[in-house]
């Protein structure tokens, strides 16, 4: 009789799972939206080749975006989370800085189009749902955790 007690405490201390293992998803989606537009850019912007390290710059942060879909859809813990959390900032600042005249990146002011604004929107997404993941993650307790996976 105590143990179905201990297990129905538990399950109504326990935050809702189904809305918790969405945003793993939804985190993956927000950084594949981010990382195919900045594999979009030099294509879009033909005149980028002019300029390999832009342009590798591009290809270079599109590719680790795509990639990043991995750490979240397989939950690859905390680190991973905060590190994805902190390149996407420094991607949100980057974009601020070039938008800027006589910016010390590109020297002048870069353009802002619907295409800009898709990424980092997707950006700001993936920091937020992420940011929500590990909230979350800090109230669930370890054995929850597992019967998560």
């Amino acid at each position: 009789m105590s143990k179905d007690n201990d297990t129905r405490q538990r399950e109504q201390k326990r935050p809702s799972s189904s809305n918790y293992q969405y945003l793993f998803i939804l985190a993956a989606i927000a950084t594949a939206i981010a990382g195919i537009v900045h594999l979009y850019m030099p294509l879009a912007h033909l005149r980028m080749f002019e300029n390999i390290p832009i342009v590798t710059f591009f290809l270079g942060s599109g590719i680790a975006q795509i990639f990043w879909i991995l750490p979240m859809i397989k939950r690859w813990g905390r680190i991973w989370y905060y590190v994805g959390i902190a390149g996407n900032v420094g991607f949100i600042i980057l974009y601020v800085i070039t938008r800027f005249p006589s910016n010390p990146v590109t020297g002048r002011g870069g353009d802002v189009d619907a295409v800009d604004m898709t990424c980092e929107l997707a950006q700001v997404a993936y920091i937020a749902i992420t940011a929500v993941i590990l909230a979350k993650e800090r109230s669930i307790k370890v054995v929850d955790k597992e019967q998560l996976r």
